[in-house]
């Protein structure tokens, strides 16, 4: 398996789309940076038969300190991105 980095899409959206490499860096730059301010916005954001980004806020807890098992450490709550897959990808990638 290979890592793709964005660069990567770039050059394969420009070479599909006929567009310029500045151009569809700019389109997908602008892609990420409305699912980001969504998201930061508390909002949701799905996208059929691909998945969807929501924010969801973890619980406090008491965790341990593995360097002195008997200190209790408080974790507090805090807000993480979750990505579920859509029907239509898991189908994909399970048959892959």
């Amino acid at each position: 398996m290979a890592t793709i980095t964005k660069r990567d899409l770039v050059i394969k959206l420009s070479t599909q789309s006929g567009l310029t490499q500045v151009q569809v860096q700019n389109i997908l730059q602008g892609f990420l940076d409305e699912i980001s301010q969504s998201l930061i916005n508390g909002d949701t954001v799905m996208m059929r038969n691909f998945g969807t980004f929501e924010i969801k806020e973890t619980k406090e807890k008491v965790g341990r300190n593995p360097k002195k098992p008997s200190e209790d450490i408080h974790i507090p709550s805090r807000k993480i991105v979750k990505f579920k897959p859509g029907k239509e990808l898991k189908e994909e990638v399970k048959n892959t």
